[in-house]
């Protein structure tokens, strides 16, 4: 029985911690640059000659240090996976990730939160129709 109170203390106190940080992401972006601390040239579509994507992530309600992740997909296929520090209740932080030419198309980040649960997802196009025209 002892066991079982344990066990069930343990479940308990973990999962109010978990809680506890309570974080949602209030902002993705995708821009060109990162120019003091903020994303530049913000677009969900840019074209085929872009060299760098950035994903520009505003990460809110840490109440104590964490990590979030930005996992990188192209289509289906994961191109990156990126752990950033989270240290304060609004806290903003991003990634990059080198585009080859050939890679046109749908692109999307997950942004996952340090236990690994999806906490948002965004999606832009490499090689649009308006933007290669």
């Amino acid at each position: 029985m002892k066991s079982i109170v344990c066990t069930f203390l343990i479940l308990f106190f973990s999962i109010t911690l978990l809680q506890a940080q309570n974080l949602s992401v209030s902002t993705i972006e995708f821009g060109t640059d990162i120019e003091d601390r903020n994303i530049v040239n913000v677009d969900s579509v840019f074209t085929s000659s872009v060299e760098r994507v950035y994903c520009f992530t505003q990460v809110d309600g840490a109440e104590k240090t964490t990590t979030i992740t930005h996992v990188w997909y192209y289509g289906n296929e994961e191109k990156a996976r990126v752990e950033l520090p989270v240290n304060g209740p609004n806290w903003r932080t991003w990634s990059s990730k080198f585009i080859l030419e050939n890679w046109l198309g749908e692109w999307s980040v997950d942004i996952l939160d340090s236990s690994g649960e999806v906490l948002a997802t965004k999606t832009f196009r490499i090689g649009g129709p308006v933007a290669d025209q």
